[in-house]
C-alpha cells in the first residue's frame, strides 16, 4: 500500500514578523540496506558465455589456440573460466550466507542449507556424467551386449568427479570453513591449503618410483595427484580422456577450495562500508599483487590447470579480481551499462546453461546419428559439415559453430529471463 502526502500549505503572512520558513519535504527514497552490484551478474554471465564458447566447437581438431586449454604447464584464456566460476561461487557464498544470517537463520540452518545445496550440485554433475545411463557404441569383450549389459557397464565406468561435482564439493568445504571464521583465520586456511599442496606434490616421494614428487610434475600420469586418483577412484571412474589421472581429481580439489575461499574474502571486501571507488581500487591492487605472486610462484611450482597448482590459484584469483574491478568501475561506478544486458541474462541461469549444454552436446555429438553420405554421422557433425565448413577455413568454421551454440543458449536463457524463471539450488 502506498500513501501520497500533499505538500504542506504555507501560512498566510499577517504581521511584521518574518514569515515562517517553508517546510521542505524530501522525495528521495531511502537507500536499500543491501547493495546489489550489477558487475557480479555481468562477471558471472561473461564466465558462463565463455564456458559455452570453449566447450562447443564445430570440431575438436580445429580450434584457435586461445580457445584450447594449455597442453600441460602454462595457461590460456580458456584456463581462466573454471577458476573464475569457483571465485564467483566464493563471493556469492559470503553474500548469501550473510543475507540469510541477517534474516535470522542460525548456524544449524545455514549448515543444512550448505550441505543441501552442495549435494544437489554434486548430484547434477554425477547424473550428467552418467547420462544416458547406458553404454552407447561397442563394448570391449562383448560382441553383442544386451541392454542390461550396457546399463551395468555404464554404472561401472561412470566418472565420480567432474566440473559440477568439484563445484559442489568445493562449495561445501569453502562455505563451512568460512561460516564462523575471521578474516585472519581464512587467510591461514588458504595458506595452509596452498603451501600444503605444494609441499605434498613436490616433496612426498612418488609411490610408484620412490623418488621426490617434484621430479614427476611434468608427467601427467606420474604425479602424486594421479596416483591418488587411480588408487581411490580407480581408472574406471576417472576422466575418460586419460584413464590415468583426473583434472578434477581428489587431491587437486584441495587447492580449488582455496580458490573459492579467496572469493569469499573478496565478498567480504565488497561488503565493506566504504565508498565504492575505494573498494574498486583495493580490488585492483590485490589482483595485481596476486598475479605477480602467482607468476613468481610459477618458477618453482608451474601454473597448471590440470593439477590446479598453488601458483595457478593465486594467479587466476588475481586475474578474477582485476576483471571484476574493471567491470565494477564501468557499470557500478560510472553507470556504463548499455552493454551488460546479454551477460546478465547468461549469468542468471548458470545451472541451466551448464547442465543443458552438457546434455545437449552428449546427444548431438554422440547419441543422435543420421545418415550422411551413406554413413551414420552425428547430428553435430552434419550441421558443421553442411552449414559452416563450406563457408570458412576449418578453425573459423569451428569457431562460427561455437558462436552459434552460444547464441542458441542465449535465446533459451532470454526466454527464461523474460518469464522470470531462474533455476536455483
Amino acid at each position: 500500500m502506498s500513501t501520497t502526502l500533499e505538500p504542506p500549505v504555507a501560512k498566510q503572512y499577517t504581521g511584521p514578523r518574518k514569515p515562517p520558513e517553508p517546510v521542505v519535504t524530501s522525495t528521495v527514497a531511502p537507500q536499500e540496506s543491501r547493495e546489489r552490484l550489477l558487475s557480479l551478474d555481468v562477471f558471472r554471465g561473461l564466465t558462463v558465455a565463455g564456458m559455452l564458447l570453449v566447450n562447443n566447437p564445430g570440431t575438436w581438431s580445429a580450434i584457435y589456440p586461445p580457445l584450447e586449454h594449455a597442453e600441460w604447464n602454462g595457461w590460456t584464456p580458456t584456463d581462466l573460466i573454471f577458476p573464475f566460476f569457483l571465485f564467483i561461487v566464493g563471493i556469492t557464498t559470503w553474500i548469501s550466507l550473510q543475507g540469510r544470517r541477517a534474516r535470522g537463520d542460525d548456524d544449524r540452518a545455514l549448515v543444512k542449507q550448505i550441505l543441501r545445496r552442495g549435494a544437489i550440485i554434486y548430484l547434477l554433475g554425477f547424473l550428467m556424467a552418467a547420462f544416458p545411463f547406458y553404454q552407447y557404441g561397442t563394448i570391449e569383450g562383448l560382441a553383442d551386449p544386451t541392454w542390461w549389459d550396457r546399463v551395468v557397464y555404464r554404472a561401472q565406468h561412470v566418472r565420480i568427479m567432474g566440473v559440477l561435482a568439484r563445484i559442489g564439493v568445493v562449495y561445501i568445504f569453502a562455505a563451512l570453513l568460512t561460516l564462523r571464521t575471521t578474516l585472519k583465520q581464512q587467510v591461514i586456511i588458504v595458506a595452509t591449503l596452498l603451501y600444503g599442496y605444494w609441499f605434498a606434490m613436490t616433496l612426498i616421494p612418488n609411490p610408484a618410483h620412490g623418488s621426490m614428487g617434484a621430479l614427476w610434475l611434468n608427467e601427467p600420469s606420474e604425479t602424486l595427484a594421479a596416483y591418488i586418483d587411480r588408487w581411490i577412484l580407480t581408472p574406471n571412474h576417472i576422466w575418460s580422456g586419460s584413464r590415468t589421472y583426473d583434472p578434477e581429481g581428489i587431491l587437486s580439489t584441495l587447492p580449488a577450495i582455496g580458490t573459492a575461499i579467496l572469493g569469499v574474502m573478496t565478498g567480504r571486501w565488497l561488503r565493506q562500508p566504504r565508498p565504492l571507488i575505494e573498494r574498486i581500487a583495493g580490488l585492483f591492487a590485490a589482483g595485481c599483487i596476486a598475479m605477480v605472486v602467482g607468476l613468481m610462484w610459477n618458477w618453482s611450482f608451474a601454473i597448471n590447470k590440470n593439477l590446479w597448482t598453488s601458483s595457478y590459484v593465486v594467479f587466476t584469483a588475481g586475474m578474477a579480481c582485476v576483471t571484476l574491478a574493471t567491470i565494477m568501475w564501468l557499470t557500478d561506478e560510472h553507470g556504463i551499462r548499455w552493454w551488460t544486458k546479454p551477460w546478465v541474462i547468461y549469468g542468471m541461469n548458470p545451472i541451466v546453461a551448464f547442465v543443458g549444454s552438457g546434455v545437449l552436446a552428449r546427444i548431438i555429438y554422440t547419441l543422435w546419428k543420421v545418415d550422411y553420405n551413406g554413413r551414420p554421422t552425428s547430428v553435430e557433425a552434419v550441421i558443421y559439415k553442411s552449414v559452416f565448413e563450406p563457408l570458412f577455413d576449418p578453425k573459423t568454421a569451428s569457431l562460427a559453430m561455437a558462436f552459434a551454440t552460444v547464441l542458441f543458449w542465449f535465446a533459451i536463457l532470454a526466454v527464461l529471463y523474460r518469464r522470470k524463471i531462474f533455476l536455483k539450488v
